[in-house]
């Protein structure tokens, strides 16, 4: 049986519980001091003074309800500090007439000169301190007020956050699709100017394949690295028509982290990076291989080419696009970054919280292989 949702008590019990324990006080304290000062207790007096505090019980929500109808704050404060002023004089007068009746209740019946002079007694008694119990109440239910208010901008600014976020990050998808486009159709009609007709028509039939995949917009910004890869394939396979024989591809996964989320479409542009100012700048054939493993909490991808490198400066649409992405997902946790390798060619390092996709691993290899 499923459990019940907890619910929260309702307000009149929690006023009744607050005042619960200064009118056991009272009463203890009455009790207390007819016992010190050598005399049995005065049982009426006890009761009365327990049931006395507990008169604020039915007051209150009054005061929380003047407090909501004329809160503090401009532009009326100061009309409203007169209505508090005047509502504080009267919670005293109610207080006072409650208490006359409660002690008629319990004592024995007095003249009627005597009951109207204990109530305005009693009003003057109850004066000094029902105007800070009253003021007090009312701080109680703005502090009630403004938290409330904290936590519903709170939970908007948290909610428009996401909002942004989202947004943020299907403009940058919708930016890279673009320009992952342009790159493939520049490529395929650099072949038919050249008259390499043959392999313009490979190429369509595989950037046709890929297509669906990139644009797809309905899909999360989170994907399984064997995904991933399994696209990089694609891409790949459209690159080398390109390049024809130049370009060898290699990929060094460990088979254990295939289902490690990764954002879509993180190494392509990581990738054609390579290509741009590796492959592309070499007279002969050039490697570039993609590798990944887990280190810790983190995922640990590199695409390194063996080109002359990136020179003084490295970026571009794509690079930029992923930084932006990286950040926007992860925050400080991920990071990006492009140096020139150790024995020429340049290695780009993405580094992101290690997490596993939800989605199922779709068919392809994630292992150690070579395009």
């Amino acid at each position: 049986m499923p459990a019940r949702a907890r619910t929260a008590p309702p307000i009149w019990f929690l006023i009744f519980a607050a005042w619960l324990v200064p009118a056991l006080l009272s009463g203890f304290n009455t009790y207390m001091q007819d016992r010190l000062e050598g005399r049995s207790a005065d049982w009426h007096w006890v009761v009365f003074n327990g049931i006395d505090w507990l008169l604020y019980a039915v007051l209150t929500p009054v005061v929380f309800r003047a407090s909501r109808r004329f809160p503090l704050k401009r532009p009326h404060i100061a009309g409203r500090v007169a209505i508090h002023i005047a509502g504080a004089l009267a919670m005293c007068v109610a207080w006072a007439a409650m208490g006359t009746v409660l002690r008629l209740a319990i004592f024995p019946p007095a003249t009627d000169r005597k009951v109207w002079l204990g109530f305005v007694s009693w009003v003057f008694t109850t004066l000094p301190f029902g105007v800070g119990v009253y003021f007090a109440l009312v701080a109680i239910q703005h502090s009630f007020f403004y938290f409330a208010q904290a936590r519903e901008r709170e939970t908007q600014a948290a909610r428009l956050e996401a909002q942004l976020s989202e947004a943020r990050l299907s403009a940058l998808r919708m930016q890279l699709n673009p320009h992952f486009l342009f790159n493939s159709l520049n490529a395929i009609t650099v072949l038919v100017r050249d008259g390499n007709t043959g392999d313009a028509s490979r190429m369509l039939e595989l950037l046709s394949g890929v297509l669906r995949q990139v644009l797809q917009t309905d899909r999360g910004h989170e994907t399984s690295l064997s995904e991933e890869l399994d696209f990089l394939q694609r891409y790949l396979a459209i690159e080398q028509v390109r390049f024809s024989d130049r370009l060898r591809p290699r990929i060094a996964i460990d088979p254990s982290i295939a289902q490690a989320a990764v954002p879509r479409f993180l190494l392509q542009p990581l990738v054609e990076n390579a290509l741009r100012h590796g492959i592309a700048r070499r007279g002969d054939a050039g490697v570039i291989e993609i590798a990944g493993r887990r280190e810790g909490e983190q995922l640990v991808l590199t695409v390194r080419d063996d080109g002359p490198g990136m020179g003084t400066t490295a970026g571009g649409v794509g690079l930029s696009n992923t930084r932006q992405r990286l950040e926007a997902l992860y925050g400080e946790r991920a990071s990006l970054e492009v140096v020139n390798a150790e024995g020429g060619g340049a290695i780009a390092t993405v580094r992101l919280p290690y997490h596993e996709a939800t989605e199922p691993r779709p068919p392809g290899s994630a292992g150690g292989s070579e395009v």
